[in-house]
């Protein structure tokens, strides 16, 4: 006697290609406010209040990611200023500026982000090809694509 099947016959499933975008360079910053190495970190504080920022990139003249600048190192500035009485003029960025700083390949999985965000508790990332800033991506931005790819499967 044969093994009889009680399952119906299969349609083929029908693979769709889901192009909701998914990598870094989709949800990144291209408009930043970057910061030049000789500009004084009181310029700077003025630049984050006014634009309500926490930081940005220290670029060169070349567009080259030489640093970031952040809130912390200005406070860290003023409040060495401070404990040595000395004024908070003609102390320049690349001074304070932190200079080895990691950046985010724009071809990056938002989801390998989100781990790249945790593990090196940063608020931002800058995004640098072919040697030149060309974008950032902060935790924000990374909100606002699991928003925009909410009800997707995550894989």
């Amino acid at each position: 006697m044969g093994i009889k099947s009680f399952q119906g016959s299969r349609r083929a499933q029908q693979k769709t290609m889901d192009t909701t975008p998914i990598h870094v360079k989709d949800y990144m910053t291209t408009k930043l406010i970057t910061f030049k190495p000789d500009q004084s970190v009181e310029e700077v504080i003025d630049t984050l209040i006014k634009n309500r920022i926490s930081g940005g990139p220290v670029v060169n003249e070349k567009n080259e990611l030489i640093g970031i600048i952040s809130e912390g190192d200005c406070i860290k500035q003023i409040h060495d200023s401070r404990y040595y009485n000395m004024p908070l003029n003609n102390n320049s960025v690349e001074k304070h500026m932190v200079k080895n700083v990691e950046t985010i390949d724009g071809n990056m999985n938002i989801f390998d982000a989100c781990t790249k965000f945790l593990d090196a508790k940063r608020r931002r990332f800058p995004i640098v090809e072919n040697g030149k800033l060309i974008g950032q991506i902060s935790q924000k931005d990374i909100l606002k694509a699991a928003l925009k790819l909410k009800g997707h499967n995550w894989k």
